[in-house]
């Protein structure tokens, strides 16, 4: 799949706001929203107003970027979405926060999404007592994430955990034990970050 490997703070320029994309970095005056507050290239600081399809397209380009998750593979969670009951728009955010490498990153062992998904990919956790080593894995309620055994020594996924954010309501944090549960899937209301679904939901229906 292929993946955006430029700087990532032209992303939260591009989009004009902080996507929390570089973890801790996103909250000093390093940030780049903080020191240039627009676009990035030649005509960047001309921002022009965007018609309707461009405020759908930049809303479902921003999701994708807050995730991590490539347009081949974000529309394949879209049809999901769309074939489960409910509201399309709040399933597929659902089916985002499910994701191995989210679920990771909002219990605190990953300073942002990019270095859970790494964390992840190197297999330093375990589902149910299983290895999964998959950053979209979809968690279900009930399930276990802990930090592989001969992994818990990790220095990074330990200063990640003791400096830690708080971790929302639908997932239960054990510090001592390196370990999460997902409680329950999480709601439109646990999601905390500036996302209007309803324009990717229109964008697709075109």
């Amino acid at each position: 799949m292929a993946r955006y490997t430029d700087e990532q703070c032209r992303i939260c320029r591009r989009e004009g706001q902080k996507l929390f994309l570089k973890g801790t970095r996103c909250f000093t005056d390093k940030c780049s929203i903080a020191r240039r507050n627009y676009a990035p290239g030649q005509h960047g600081q001309k921002r022009a107003k965007l018609s309707e399809y461009g405020t759908q397209l930049r809303e479902k380009q921003k999701t994708k970027s807050y995730y991590g998750v490539g347009e081949k593979q974000f529309r394949g969670y879209f049809e999901m979405a769309s074939n489960r009951k409910g509201i399309a728009g709040e399933n597929l955010l659902q089916i985002l926060e499910s994701r191995l490498d989210n679920v990771v990153y909002r219990l605190g062992f990953g300073t942002s999404r990019a270095q859970a998904r790494q964390l992840v990919n190197h297999g330093q956790f375990e589902v149910n007592g299983k290895k999964v080593d998959i950053p979209s894995y979809l968690v279900k309620a009930g399930d276990v994430i802990t930090v592989r055994e001969n992994k818990k020594d990790n220095v990074t996924i330990k200063a990640n955990v003791e400096t830690a954010r708080p971790v929302p309501a639908w997932l239960e944090l054990n510090n001592e034990t390196l370990s999460g549960k997902v409680v329950r899937l999480a709601s439109r209301e646990d999601v905390d970050i500036p996302i209007e679904e309803h324009l990717i939901v229109e964008l697709y229906s075109k």
